[in-house]
């Protein structure tokens, strides 16, 4: 990048606190210019230094001057100890060596012919190889030459000066004629002990005229600055920066295929360094939510977006692919990402948004004459009441007559569901009706493919985010409706097990990340939690839910927030950042720049799989507050962190996370970082440092456990959960059920005898067909005096002693929701103190007879009004005449 001669400062991409120093040069209040040289002139393409000993290893193994057995990481450390010795050994003599005294403590019988001469040559090449000149600082020398300030190197080195000049031979620094360079092994003394004197009494200047830019806290800022030297820390890795590269580095170990994520001959691809520049270019320093936000697009998503858009527009170029077609809301950063890669790299493609979306595509798609397609489109969808489906299906109420008395019914369940799609499909002229609006849909959908010009080929390539591949799936299918010749093909940034219905159709879907579901660790993260990805990268509007008849697209409603929107446009701007400055690299080495298509996918694959695994507080802060519309028909929202969760919180455990249900959280780990005990515990698990039944209680897998009753008089066995205990001694379980009419559940909390504090029971529901918009909540003693206990002895308050596996306490759902249950969502947090399962413990004496009799009649009461009130009174008075039962 050329010097910006308007204001002349480094640059918009370059780290701020450069800016001040090209105005002191402008200003000619800077009377030399003083540069580190080791991750300030230059930097390397790997994380950390030390890392290219791993690489030279390799070279020297694939040349034949290192054994086999001698692995990468073996021989790193090896190179470590011997430059450690070299220092040693020099005693009275100082610590400052040349790379020649480090190779002689290398044992070079290991390297068989090889002189020593030979190996010091093959680590400088491999050096010049991996390092890169700072363009920024490059600038800021440009800047001083111009205006005729002295440049001096100043650095703590074991190469020699000719070393040295061959490493910063390179056209981005021009020439370096005259610039005088100062060497630590040169002079015996590093910068912390004593160079800085000697530079100063040979320049023959007063301290505050010269002007030093390094990376090193002490050596380039504390130290000079105490002699007058005015400085400039050169930060690399910042401490934010650097949290987020140790939970990578935790996340390799678990993660079989992230083991290599270096090149042999790239290294990192130099993804490490230009991260960080990013960052520190951008200026986000701030714990603020957009600063957060911008970050976590700068260091996370901006490398994966731009490797994803790499590989596509590299593969749609290779085989002449002319467009690739981005579908709606992703589609607008993605053909942005993709368009700037092509240009940058000079490949022949043009990505293009388009308004597609799975509720369409799949409406388009409708076998209107066959029940069960019909069943499975409906099911697809959350929560949408019948009324909600006909106006998605662009029917009137009155075109279905069977279902008019049923409009607000939820279809939330099995029975409902066939009921209204067997009345969609049954009478010839209701499957008609819905055949004609099926076609209108499908009919606009391919006006509007035709006007944009996505069937001039005989293949629509779509470039998504991925999954499944729905919106691929079934626009081939429409296509084939339509006869048009034309078939769908697909690039994503990786596809889960769901896509097996792509391939098994015969199309075309290539995966970056993960393709089909493998590998496993990288598909399954992404598909467990594919919202903060999917959020961070849309358009801000709504979802597509059809086309008006002039194509333009009609939207759905909208969840954001204003805040919400300001966060989302600051990640995108920090993904936009980091592509900058990744091409801005990739211009400068004219050709000679990595690709991050082929082994870079492995490196690229962790950073995003350890950021979703195991978020910072910060990110859990943020993006757990963001809202979710669920489209598809549907009106319903919900935040990231599902309000109802946070409760819960302080009773989970790592693998209780494991166990919820997408609706129940579409960010697990969000949930994990919200609380410092279950972050620990979750990291520690996630990263191998304990084993999974850390967190199960010993013995015999006991579950909580619900029946159900329905109105039929019949029992039905519900869902069960395991146990657990977790870092506070407290359990959790969550279970939905489906039913037919439910009025009562038996709920099973320990599974085994044992004495439990029952700090909560919540119930979301939905009853006699409408959605309940409060939880029902018992957490009060009264509450628990008032329930009917099978097996099970209340003790007071809220404390319930099960005596057996099959203990239950009785919910009255049906006679607190106004109406029988279709479909429930039973939530208890609670501890547990197991008891002998031979039944022979203490019996622990029982709760007030007087409050349990009380706590019925309120619930009578409460449930069932007036009414209600009396029968209980009177059945209490029986029982009381009828004597002990």
């Amino acid at each position: 990048m050329s010097v910006d001669t308007s204001t002349e400062t480094a640059g918009a991409d370059s780290h701020p606190l450069l800016d001040d120093v090209s105005r002191m040069i402008v200003a000619r209040s800077c009377s030399v210019l003083s540069l580190d040289i080791f991750d300030t002139v230059l930097w390397r393409r790997v994380p950390r230094p030390t890392d290219a000993f791993a690489i030279l290893g390799a070279r020297l193994r694939e040349s034949g001057r290192c054994p086999s057995w001698l692995t990468d990481a073996t021989f790193r450390r090896m190179r470590i100890v011997a430059e450690q010795n070299a220092r040693t050994d020099r005693g009275a003599l100082g610590t400052e060596v040349s790379l020649f005294d480090i190779w002689r403590q290398m044992p070079q019988h290991v390297f068989g012919s090889a002189l020593l001469e030979e190996l010091v040559e093959a680590e400088v090449a491999v050096e010049r190889e991996l390092t890169v000149v700072d363009l920024d600082i490059a600038n800021l020398m440009a800047l001083a030459r111009k205006h005729d300030t002295p440049i001096i190197l100043v650095s703590d080195t074991y190469f020699t000066e000719d070393h040295l000049r061959h490493l910063l031979d390179r056209p981005e620094l021009g020439s370096l004629q005259g610039v005088r360079v100062f060497r630590s092994h040169q002079h015996g003394l590093d910068k912390a002990s004593g160079l800085w004197e000697i530079v100063l009494k040979d320049l023959g200047r007063e301290p505050e005229q010269v002007v030093h830019v390094g990376d090193n806290e002490l050596a380039d800022d504390e130290v000079p600055a105490e002699l007058g030297i005015r400085t400039v820390l050169y930060t690399r890795v910042d401490d934010r920066f650097a949290e987020t590269l140790e939970r990578e580095r935790e996340s390799i170990e678990p993660f079989g295929p992230f083991a290599t994520c270096f090149d042999p001959r790239q290294g990192d691809f130099g993804l490490t360094s230009l991260r960080a520049k990013t960052l520190a270019a951008g200026g986000a320093q701030s714990e603020s939510a957009v600063d957060v936000a911008w970050r976590y697009g700068g260091s996370v998503l901006g490398p994966v977006l731009t490797g994803f858009a790499e590989w596509a527009a590299q593969k749609a170029h290779t085989e002449g692919i002319p467009v690739l077609w981005c579908p709606m809301r992703e589609g607008e950063m993605l053909s942005t990402l993709v368009n700037n890669a092509a240009e940058a790299r000079g490949w022949t493609v043009t990505a293009k948004p388009i308004w597609l979306s799975r509720h369409v595509v799949s409406i388009a798609a409708l076998d209107s004459f066959d029940t069960e397609s019909v069943f499975d489109f409906i099911r697809r969808s959350y929560q949408l009441s019948v009324r909600q489906l006909l106006a998605m299906l662009h029917m009137r109420s009155g075109d279905v007559p069977s279902l008019a008395s049923e409009l607000d019914t939820i279809l939330d369940n099995g029975p409902v569901v066939e009921r209204v799609a067997v009345a969609l499909t049954e009478a010839p002229h209701i499957r008609t009706r819905l055949a004609s609006r099926v076609t209108a849909v499908r009919d606009r959908l391919l006006k509007v493919l035709r006007h944009n010009g996505a069937l001039d080929h005989p293949e629509i390539t779509l470039l998504d985010l991925g999954w499944g591949g729905t919106i691929q799936y079934y626009l081939a299918e429409v296509l084939k409706i339509a006869k048009t010749g034309v078939t769908a093909s697909g690039m994503y940034l990786a596809t889960d097990d769901r896509s097996a219905r792509v391939y098994v159709a015969g199309l075309r879907a290539e995966g970056y990340l993960a393709q089909a579901g493998h590998p496993h660790e990288v598909a399954s993260t992404l598909a467990r939690s594919p919202e903060v990805v999917e959020q961070c990268v849309n358009a801000l509007c709504g979802s597509l839910i059809d086309f008006a008849e002039d194509g333009s697209p009609v939207l759905g409603q909208v969840a954001d927030t204003p805040s919400q929107n300001a966060e989302r446009t600051a990640v995108q701007d920090g993904i936009l950042a980091f592509q900058r400055q990744w091409h801005r690299y990739a211009e400068a080495a004219g050709g000679g720049w990595p690709l991050l298509t082929g082994a870079a996918r492995d490196r690229l694959a962790n950073i995003l799989v350890s950021a979703l695994r195991i978020p910072s507080a910060d990110e859990a802060a943020v993006f757990g507050n963001w809202r979710h519309e669920d489209n598809f028909g549907s009106s319903v929202i919900t935040r990231i962190l599902a309000e109802d969760l946070v409760p819960a919180i302080p009773y989970m455990s790592p693998n209780d996370l494991n166990d919820l249900d997408m609706r129940d959280s579409f960010w697990p780990a969000v949930i994990a970082a919200s609380d410092t005990g279950l972050a620990a515990a979750t990291r520690a698990l996630g990263t191998g440092a304990v084993d999974p039944s850390m967190f199960e209680p010993s013995g015999e897998p006991f579950e909580t456990q619900v029946w159900y009753h329905t109105v039929d008089d019949k029992w039905h066995e519900g869902p069960s959960k395991r146990v657990r205990i977790n870092h506070n001694g407290l359990s959790f379980a969550r279970l939905d059920f489906e039913a037919g009419e439910t009025d009562i559940v038996s709920l099973i909390i320990p599974g085994r005898p044992a004495v439990v504090r029952v700090d909560w029971i919540e119930a979301t529901v939905i009853a006699g067909g409408r959605r309940i918009p409060d939880p029902i909540r018992w957490d009060q003693p009264e509450d628990f005096a008032g329930f009917v206990y099978r097996e099970c002895r209340w003790l007071g308050a809220n404390m319930v002693e099960f005596t057996s596996p099959t203990a239950a306490m009785i919910l009255p759902l049906a006679a607190r929701s106004g109406g029988p249950v279709t479909s429930a969502r039973i939530t208890v947090a609670f501890a547990m103190l197991p008891q002998s399962m031979s039944g022979f413990a203490h019996k622990l004496p029982l709760g007030s007879k007087v409050a349990r009799i009380s706590g019925r009649l309120r619930d009578e009461y409460r449930n069932r009004g007036a009414a209600g009130f009396a029968a209980g009174a009177a059945r209490v008075a029986l029982r009381k005449l009828a004597g002990p039962q």
